[in-house]
């Protein structure tokens, strides 16, 4: 109710009064009609207090409250139900009232049989923060949270009834913006003609009325936000589009006391639709488009758009009734119910996104009574009445939704989490997306299991504790690693019932049911489906239980069920990571463990478990961090057991991408602990190993502990393909620092490692590749590379199409290509063409790589000059990268032209490709290593015909001169070269002179570097020359 009446209930103009308007209307009727059931629905929340009464003057009299459970004295009423403090819940002293739950509220509505709809107008004209008044200010309590989920229920509901007359406003509606972006869509791409690089909406789900908005922002007209990349715009466009207008947003977070939600600002000038906007903001798109004619003339607008929808509860899956009851016994009502939501079951309708789900928008409503309701509420708007709702349609809305998903996790809306809860996916990088349910058909040659476990069943709904004991027991005797049984109790409800046998008072029921839950929940659909009745919530509150084995086997099923990143945000909400982190406080190992300690360190291994299933979310690692789990995981890992290493160890391998666990991992002095000569899971030390050495201290660390040696042995272990995968990754990034190299050298690695080119997985090629190519930063190590045979399978994976190991294979082949022999070797093979092809690599990772890998053997190779003309089309498609927007790409391309230019036939043909232009164009940039190779580029360059000249009239001289005072010397070097050859012109002086070239140059004749004292001394003489020259002119 809250965001519904302070943004879309309409006010009057001095906002004291609510305007007698058909929106109004609409909005206080659902109320009026949610208020009165109320108490009949939810009679447990509907017992609960409001933190601060309800108060305003009503049209009841005293003489109205009849009955029993109200004390009428003279001129007042008081309830005889009274709140912890001894105050009534309902006080009357006419014609002001005080209500204090929903209860009274209910009964209220019922005695003012005639003027219903007028109380709710003069209760919530006066009461226009009712959430704050129910909750208070701060958040609700686990007591309170089922009656949040109600109420925000309702105010999407009427979220949804505010936006009906919204699409049938304004010039633009959805359909138009849909064509509009359809069409901007062809334009995309990455080739060279490309108009923009992407265009795609911030949501994937498209309501019944054909808008992407949420219903409280269609509230204010808006139809969708887009994300549009153009190709010269910095930074990406956030566009949004309603029914009036389309502008640029401002993204930024609102963060209040009870969490936070995107908030979207006006940035720009408001335009008629996409087109211009990109138009008046891209230069490129402008252009463009003029030259290809590029016009929306066949999108739709309003005016031919006779009807458009709006969200309407049955499409969108809102609900304003939850029917929440709590029971074991699940009636068979309600497993149709869940059959008619299957997606299978509707294949022509859109279904909402997981998230809306878990949001509460999935309708509990059947036609019936849905019809019901609207013909009552039309009815009641006319006369401004109401009547109580027809007994037959309470009685059919009676039913235990327990089993419904849609209504579980629509109680979890409130989260600890704050404004981040929603915006997971966009920092997490992962590849276990849950995916939407495909439930087959039934068929009719089941084993016969199948049917004894749905009787099963059956029975455990309808049974007392003895007899649920006994049929859980029955249960875990089928073969519940096999589909065929696990999905035998999904179908037929068991999964509810299971789940509603947590919250029993009953050890040995909640023990029977997680063992049979731990066991099916290595089942994709399975997990999905626990994680819709919010079993994840009950199974994260069981671990503060005193139980040890309950302990254990909630953590399991949570290891289970956090599979996806749904189920692992879901952990972290409800306090799990916390938890979780606490049941690791034990002690690892000892002599001898009391019962009572091995029991321990079950439970810390449980523990270790589920939280390697979480700390595949970014958010999570921070909250294990957060939570103290480090030291605890520091401790476990002195262990000698495998079966807690295992987990501690993969939880530590994947926060180990962070930074500030490499950091911690190092003060805990963990490395010791890794790289010890383990016979158990090698696989996970070294995995976790591989994410650590990122940072040069730790490899500094596995150097010291002697970890090179063992990895090195474990390049043997050919067979175990996770385990070479594992050992070559850490040997990878070990190999980085050269003091690790020489080690390896001494090993005898790199022999190993060439044997590993031919017939290995991916993974394990891209390791290998990438620690060669920095083994061969040693140039000792490039003689024993082609020794061993290894410059002809390098060779041969150039042809391939993974991007990460193209990337490596690149760099390794250009590292061997600086000794004069392999280069040979590699023109032989025809490495170099291949080298070249990879320019056309859509990836610029490795267009850059393929650049710098050009460079050395142009400059070892024999016959360069005749080899680089012998490419067709090759010069023109490496002076076309330098349209190239990758600052990499840029750097190593102009690296590659300076050695290309050293031929002269081949500078005389990329000028003529428009080398020159394109050159002066990058050198208004700041970034030192771009400007180094730049300079270097048009030193070169300048050489031929009136290159020089060019430059200058292109406007590179004068940005040139400030690269003088980068502090990075191999820039000072570069630059100063580059001067000394355009000083050679005239013109060109001048603008350095003026620019104060000379003594900044003055300084550089100093330096120790005599190739850059060299360069400056003459490009000063060039000047000195001229004006020498000018003066003798001047004088005669």
């Amino acid at each position: 109710m809250g965001v519904t009446l302070s943004r879309a209930v309409q006010w009057s103009s001095d906002g004291d009064q609510l305007e007698n308007s058909p929106l109004n209307n609409d909005i206080l009727t659902e109320i009026l009609l949610f208020t009165e059931d109320f108490a009949d629905r939810h009679p447990q929340e509907a017992r609960i207090p409001f933190s601060e009464p309800f108060q305003w003057k009503t049209s009841l009299e005293t003489a109205d409250f009849t009955s029993d459970i109200y004390d009428t004295r003279e001129e007042s009423a008081v309830s005889l139900e009274c709140d912890d403090k001894g105050r009534p819940l309902l006080q009357l002293s006419p014609p002001a009232i005080t209500v204090h739950s929903f209860y009274h509220l209910s009964n209220l509505l019922q005695l003012n049989k005639d003027k219903k709809l007028k109380e709710v107008w003069a209760c919530l004209e006066v009461n226009r923060e009712p959430m704050k008044k129910i909750f208070g200010p701060i958040s609700p309590t686990i007591h309170e949270g089922k009656l949040f989920s109600i109420l925000h229920q309702l105010d999407e509901k009427l979220l949804s009834i505010a936006v009906r007359p919204i699409t049938r406003e304004g010039r633009l509606s959805p359909a138009a913006v849909n064509t509009e972006v359809d069409l901007l869509k062809k334009f995309c791409g990455t080739g060279e003609n490309r108009v923009l690089k992407s265009v795609r909406y911030t949501s994937d789900y498209v309501f019944s009325n054909g808008c992407r908005s949420p219903p409280w922002r269609q509230m204010d007209g808006e139809i969708c936000s887009l994300i549009i990349e153009a190709c010269d715009t910095e930074p990406t466009l956030f566009i949004t589009c309603s029914t009036s207008e389309v502008f640029l947003n401002e993204v930024r977070k609102l963060i209040n006391g009870e969490g936070g939600e995107n908030s979207y600002m006006t940035k720009s000038e408001v335009y008629k639709d996409i087109v211009t906007l990109l138009k008046n903001k891209s230069p490129h798109f402008a252009s463009a488009a003029d030259e290809q004619d590029f016009a929306i003339q066949d999108v739709p607008s309003a005016k031919k758009i006779l009807h458009v929808e709006t969200v309407d509860v049955e499409e969108t899956g809102q609900t304003l009734k939850s029917y929440d009851h709590e029971e074991k016994n699940v009636p068979e009502k309600a497993r149709q119910q869940l059959a008619l939501n299957n997606p299978g079951s509707r294949k022509n309708k859109l279904e909402p996104s997981l998230k809306w789900k878990n949001l509460g928008l999935t309708s509990s409503y059947d036609e019936v009574e849905e019809k019901a309701r609207r013909s009552r509420e039309s009815k009641k708007i006319l006369e401004y009445s109401t009547k109580s709702p027809a007994s037959e349609n309470q009685k059919k809305a009676n039913f235990s939704g327990s089993s419904l998903p849609g209504c579980q996790s629509s109680q979890k809306i409130k989260s600890p989490g704050g404004a981040d809860d929603f915006s997971e996916s966009s920092s997490e990088e992962e590849e276990d997306e849950e995916q939407h349910e495909r439930r087959a058909e039934i068929p009719t040659d089941l084993p016969s299991e199948y049917w004894q476990i749905q009787k099963l069943v059956k029975y455990l709904k309808g049974a007392n504790q003895t007899a649920t004991v006994i049929v859980l027991c029955a249960l875990r005797d089928f073969n519940l690693v096999q589909e065929t049984c696990q999905l035998a109790i999904r179908d037929v409800g068991g999964l509810e019932v299971l789940i509603n046998l947590l919250d029993t008072d009953d050890i040995r029921c909640k023990i029977g049911s997680l063992k049979i839950l731990k066991e099916i929940s290595c089942n994709s659909q399975i997990r999905q489906t626990i994680a819709d009745l919010g079993g994840l919530q009950t199974m994260v509150s069981i671990l503060d239980s005193p139980v040890k084995e309950l302990k254990c086997l909630a953590a399991e099923t949570i290891a289970n069920v956090a599979k996806f990143r749904r189920a692992r945000r879901t952990v972290r909400w409800y306090g799990g990571i916390k938890r979780l982190v606490e049941l690791l406080d034990c002690v690892p190992d000892g002599v001898s463990l009391s019962a009572e300690q091995e029991r321990d360190a079950e439970v810390a291994r449980c523990g270790a478990l589920a939280l390697w299933s979480c700390s595949k979310s970014t958010r999570n690692k921070e909250s294990i961090r957060q939570a103290g789990g480090i030291p605890l995981l520091a401790r476990l890992l002195k262990s000698s057991q495998k079966n807690m290493l295992i987990p501690v160890v993969g939880t530590l391998q994947e926060c180990a991408s962070e930074k500030s666990y490499r950091i911690a991992i190092q003060t805990e002095g963990m490395i010791e602990d890794l790289v010890l000569p383990y016979t158990l899971n090698y696989t996970f030390l070294w995995h976790c190993i591989k994410g650590c050495a990122e940072d040069k201290h730790t490899r500094d660390l596995v150097r010291q502990y002697d970890g090179l040696k063992p990895l090195v042995m474990l390049l043997n272990e050919a067979e175990n393909k996770q385990l070479l995968a594992a050992t070559t990754g850490a040997i990878w990034k070990c190999s980085i620092s050269l003091e690790n190299v020489a080690k390896f050298q001494e090993y005898k690695a790199l022999e190993i490692l060439v044997g590993l080119l031919k017939v290995q997985p991916e993974e394990v090629l891209v390791n290998v590749v990438g620690a060669l190519g920095e083994c061969a930063q040693i140039s000792e190590n490039l003689a024993t590379i082609r020794k061993s045979g290894g410059i002809q399978p390098l060779v041969n994976l150039l042809s391939g199409t993974n991007q990460a190991l193209l990337v490596n294979v690149t760099r390794a082949v250009g590292a061997c290509a600086t000794d004069p022999d392999n280069m040979a070797i590699i023109d032989r093979l025809d490495g170099v063409r291949l080298l070249w092809s990879l320019l056309k690599n859509p990836n610029p990772d490795v267009q850059a790589s393929a650049a710098w890998a050009i460079c050395p053997c142009i400059e070892n190779a024999k016959d360069a000059g005749e080899m680089v003309r012998s490419f067709v089309g090759g010069l023109e498609l490496i002076v076309n990268l330098l349209k190239s927007q990758n600052k990499d790409v840029l750097a190593s391309v102009c690296a590659a032209i300076a050695k290309i230019a050293k031929d002269v036939e081949n500078l005389a043909v990329i000028t003529d490709h428009g080398v020159v232009p394109m050159l002066a164009n990058l050198t208004n940039n700041g970034d030192d290593k771009l400007r180094r190779y730049l300079a270097e580029a048009i030193a070169c360059c300048c050489t031929w015909g009136s290159n020089c000249v060019s430059f200058g009239e292109a406007g590179a001289v004068a940005p040139l001169v400030h690269y003088l005072h980068s502090k990075d010397p191999l820039v000072h070097q570069a630059t100063a070269r580059a001067l000394f050859e355009l000083s050679k012109d005239p013109n060109n002086c001048i603008t350095m002179h003026e620019n104060g070239v000379v003594k900044l140059l003055l300084i550089m004749i100093g330096s120790t570097d005599v190739i850059l004292q060299e360069a400056a001394a003459s490009c000063v003489a060039n000047i000195r020359c001229l004006a020498l020259a000018n003066d003798k002119a001047k004088n005669g």
